[in-house]
């Protein structure tokens, strides 16, 4: 829990430092620390394993706030509900569509920059 902590509080750390015109939120900046220090080796998975793994099962309890939310403005989805769905499918599909075609290029950079045949031939 303890790295946890630290990483949440360098990440409110460096939030504030982004300009107001690109807000960067303090958990993405926690998650892309968290990722790099796992990524780098500098924090073990298994230090860190028990306790996401509990946090990873109070995910349900953590979004009843949200879902309470959303019911006490149900007059929202009532005016304009197809619109919200509409939206909602369409970046799903845009988000797909892009996620597909950034894995293709970077696949096709690791393919093609990456591992280029270095053997000489005689």
């Amino acid at each position: 829990m303890g790295i946890f902590a630290a990483v949440l509080f360098v990440s409110s750390l460096i939030s504030p430092l982004f300009p107001a015109s690109f807000p960067v939120p303090t958990p993405v900046i926690g998650l892309i620390l968290m990722y790099c220090l796992l990524a780098f080796h500098i924090v073990k998975l298994e230090w860190v394993e028990k306790f996401a793994d509990f946090m990873i099962g109070l995910i349900a309890f953590l979004f009843v706030p949200s879902g309470i939310a959303l019911t006490a403005s149900l007059d929202v989805m009532k005016d304009q509900g197809v619109q919200l769905i509409i939206v909602i499918i369409l970046s799903t599909v845009i988000l797909l569509v892009v996620v597909a075609l950034v894995t293709s290029l970077f696949m096709w950079i690791m393919k093609n920059v990456f591992h280029k045949d270095t053997s000489v031939t005689e």
